[in-house]
């Protein structure tokens, strides 16, 4: 079982490498991008014979307490058998 996480900066919160990003698309010709923001991404193996609700559990307290900042991220993950 793996769990895919993605941590982002609230929306909120000014994101300068997005913008950055987003100001390069238009300068090479992606007009129609609307904005960028960036972020990180992990993929976590889980061990075998864990139920989906304990991999949820333990995902959802990893993101939370390690993998961001709750002031400035925000996270979503989901899990595949």
């Amino acid at each position: 079982m793996k769990a895919h996480v993605y941590v982002t900066l609230k929306s909120s919160v000014l994101d300068p490498q997005g913008q950055t990003i987003h100001n390069a698309l238009r300068k090479i010709g992606f007009a129609d991008v609307a904005s960028v923001r960036q972020g990180k991404y992990f993929v976590i193996s889980l061990a075998d014979g864990l139920s989906a609700e304990a991999a949820s559990t333990q995902v959802e307290r990893i993101a939370r307490e390690v993998l961001t900042n709750p002031v400035i991220e925000e996270y979503t993950y989901r899990i595949e058998e």
